[in-house]
């Protein structure tokens, strides 16, 4: 059992990293960052600090991985700081391993937030007995044109501010992937979006239940023969959860992917699958059609798989406690989480 952090509160400090892309720090970009944290106070009410590396720029940050280690277990260690959210992804955070002090996150737990290749820092949460929050970050949903998405509001609130169960997780009605520059010009401009169809249930029946693990396939590509890879008994009984990323990688790959968690003898071991909605639904089908085959060479036909899910590299997004028990309903087509994902 992993350990749960506490719950925010309005009023607490938050703290921002940015683990792999420094993008946050860069002079063209900082008015999105700010833009950002800001939403944290308006909405929420938290108070938001910047760790001291965390904005230096992308050329330091990509020069400094043990850096961006220094951020991360300094938020850790630093009592006043309740919740720790990344400002972006990027693409080389496992960089960071070899600086990681496992003990500090395990010994300080609190909220961990951020997606895509963040995926590693929440394998080293994992490693050191934490939940994490597969989520938004600071440059994408909280600094969205216009305004955050009221579905990633809600999910914010239901899953890190209140420590009841979080319970049935909603199609979103719409969605985008929609591209525009992050120009300052362009920050009144709302993407267009386009109606949701809800979710998929690929294959299986009935109601099966699991703890949640998994992140963006291709980052999860980069842990495996580490030491943050997950242990054999974290992929008990497991729902796995994946979704690509805005590389929209060939569904060739995803096969090549997929059969080495089949080698792994991990696809014998879960419960169920979920998937998350790509990027532009570019491979829409194709990439459905690589999950069926995977899962059919392993006589796995039965295995609930639901795809389409709001979570990954599309907006709004829902958040994926690591750890937190989870339920897909083949029947409704439905997934929740049913029990509490903070204390």
């Amino acid at each position: 059992m992993l350990t749960k952090p506490k719950k925010l509160q309005c009023g607490d400090k938050v703290a921002t990293v940015s683990p792999s892309s420094g993008g946050a720090g860069d002079p063209d970009l900082k008015w999105r960052y700010e833009q950002g944290a800001q939403r944290l106070k308006e909405v929420f009410g938290l108070e938001v600090v910047a760790m001291s590396n965390s904005l230096k720029g992308s050329a330091y940050i990509d020069a400094h991985p043990e850096a961006r280690a220094q951020d991360l277990m300094d938020a850790f260690q630093d009592q006043s700081i309740k919740a720790i959210i990344a400002n972006i992804g990027g693409d080389d955070s496992i960089r960071m391993l070899p600086y990681i002090d496992f003990e500090i996150i395990r010994n300080n737990p609190k909220i961990f937030m951020g997606y895509s290749d963040v995926t590693i820092s929440h394998l080293l949460c994992h490693r050191a007995g934490l939940s994490s929050f597969y989520g938004p970050a600071i440059l994408t949903d909280f600094a969205e044109n216009v305004g955050i998405d009221d579905y990633t509001i809600n999910h914010i609130r239901s899953t890190l501010f209140q420590d009841s169960p979080v319970g049935d997780i909603q199609p979103a009605n719409n969605w985008t992937s929609e591209f525009l520059e992050w120009d300052i010009a362009n920050k009144h401009t709302a993407r267009k979006r386009q109606a949701n169809h809800g979710y998929e249930l690929l294959q299986g029946e009935g109601v099966v239940r699991g703890r949640l693990i998994g992140g963006c396939i291709e980052v999860l590509e980069f842990a495996k023969g580490t030491e943050i890879w997950p242990e054999k008994a974290s992929w008990e009984d497991a729902i796995l959860f994946f979704e690509t990323s805005e590389e929209k990688p060939s569904p060739q790959f995803l096969v090549y992917w997929l059969r080495n968690y089949a080698a792994q003898g991990i696809l014998d071991q879960v419960n169920g699958i979920i998937f998350g909605k790509p990027k532009d639904e570019e491979h829409y089908d194709a990439y459905k059609e690589s999950i069926r085959l995977v899962l059919k060479e392993n006589g796995l036909e039965t295995m609930p798989v639901l795809y389409n899910l709001n979570f990954g590299h599309t907006e709004p997004k829902f958040i994926l406690p690591y750890g937190a028990m989870a339920e897909i309903n083949c029947e409704q087509k439905a997934f929740s989480i049913v029990e509490n994902a903070v204390e």
